[in-house]
């Protein structure tokens, strides 16, 4: 690497660090970007054209310790809190520079916490521990095909019978739906409404489980995103996490740290293309002169990295909250919204200030462009956030 790209190189760790950042997390940085950088970055761009990266990349990031940070020691985690979590996520996609392989790779994320924090010990080895060390992937089943982000009307029901749920129903938008070899999915085991709502281990391997459907999308390709169809599934009763009828609540708490790491993703993926347009301007010459001698250019950079910076302090005073144990919904619903709209505008810019080239796909930022537009509706979409903060807020 160049003395100047080097230079560069300390600058944006100067501006990025969270607040919260030690030398435990410096440390963590230093670890994430080497491993993504020599085993991602460089087959990012055609794992994005494949729709698929290797399944074998799970088992080399769990055995070089990239899928356990956050996770308890005692299933095989590195230890750590959310904070870790946050500058790893990061990390990953700066230095992988594949938002769809990233994603892919962690959609562990979200599946494990309701085990974690509600879960038997056994669970814990059944289901968390191959996990982390890359030994199974797993995945979050939520959104049904026509309920979206009103969780509480789920209709996949789940039928107590004698050992065994019977379950039967379909879910869709399922990030690594169609590799998982099990799903934390959402059953309905009681009446309508957020009382009747379990949470289910499902494996692949239960007859009547099946991908009906690998989605494509604008974006993410690189990250496979299913429909799955339960048809009379025989599910182990001790498959159920946590109390029957309570999952509505372990998905409510698993939504807000989910929150904070899309809005992690989306202050990762702006910072990317922030970075690659000021290269560019650097390097693309007009007029007899480079594009960063006009003001306007230099205006649009510095609007960029002014908005990632804005929205950096508040993702980092979420995640702060958040790992001190405080209950921060609305604040999640505030840091998404603001991470979100910025993102969309950065990665636009972004495209516009490499013209013609930011619309190939050549260019990176042209991917991040479509990666970007997934984070206003995934997760809860934005207008379900205003709504958490209207609640917040009372009015």
């Amino acid at each position: 690497m160049s003395r100047a790209s080097l230079a560069s190189l300390a600058r944006y760790d100067a501006r990025m660090t969270y607040l919260f950042e030690t030398s435990e997390h410096a440390q963590l940085r230093q670890n994430v970007r080497r491993w993504a950088a020599e085993n991602i970055a460089p087959h990012a761009a055609q794992w994005e054209e494949n729709e698929e990266f290797p399944v074998e990349l799970y088992a080399r990031a769990g055995a070089d310790g990239m899928l356990g940070t956050g996770y308890p020691e005692s299933v095989g985690g590195a230890g750590g809190d959310v904070t870790h979590v946050v500058v790893a996520s990061e990390e990953m996609i700066l230095a992988g520079k594949s938002v769809g392989t990233t994603v892919g790779l962690g959609s562990h994320g979200i599946a494990l916490p309701p085990i974690i924090k509600v879960g038997t010990p056994e669970q814990h080895e059944r289901f968390v521990r191959p996990v982390v060390e890359g030994k199974m992937i797993s995945a979050l089943a939520i959104t049904e095909p026509g309920g979206g982000s009103d969780v509480a009307s789920l209709r996949t029901r789940a039928v107590r019978d004698g050992d065994h749920y019977v379950v039967n129903g379909s879910k869709t938008f399922i990030t690594s739906g169609a590799r998982a070899d099990f799903v934390t999915a959402a059953v309905r085991t009681g009446d309508a409404g957020h009382g009747g709502v379990s949470l289910l281990v499902i494996e692949r391997s239960t007859p009547g489980y099946s991908v009906s459907k690998k989605l494509k999308k604008t974006g993410w390709w690189a990250s496979d995103t299913a429909e799955l169809t339960f048809e009379n599934c025989r599910v182990p009763a001790s498959n159920l996490i946590g109390m029957e009828n309570a999952g509505f609540i372990a998905i409510m708490m698993n939504f807000t740290s989910e929150r904070l790491l899309l809005a992690v993703q989306c202050v990762a993926i702006a910072e990317l293309a922030y970075r690659e347009s000021i290269a560019y301007a650097r390097e693309r010459r007009a007029f007899g002169k480079p594009i960063s001698g006009f003001q306007v250019i230099r205006h649009k950079l510095a609007d960029m990295g002014s908005r990632v910076a804005a929205a950096r302090a508040l993702t980092g005073e979420l995640a702060v909250r958040y790992a001190r144990g405080e209950q921060t919904p609305a604040l999640a619903a505030m840091a998404k919204n603001t991470a979100t709209d910025m993102c969309s505008f950065v990665c636009d810019q972004a495209v516009q200030i490499h013209g013609g080239y930011g619309y190939m796909r050549e260019t990176l930022v042209e991917r991040l462009y479509r990666d970007a537009r997934l984070y206003p509706i995934g997760g809860g979409t934005r207008e379900i956030m205003n709504e958490i903060i209207c609640k917040a807020e009372g009015y």
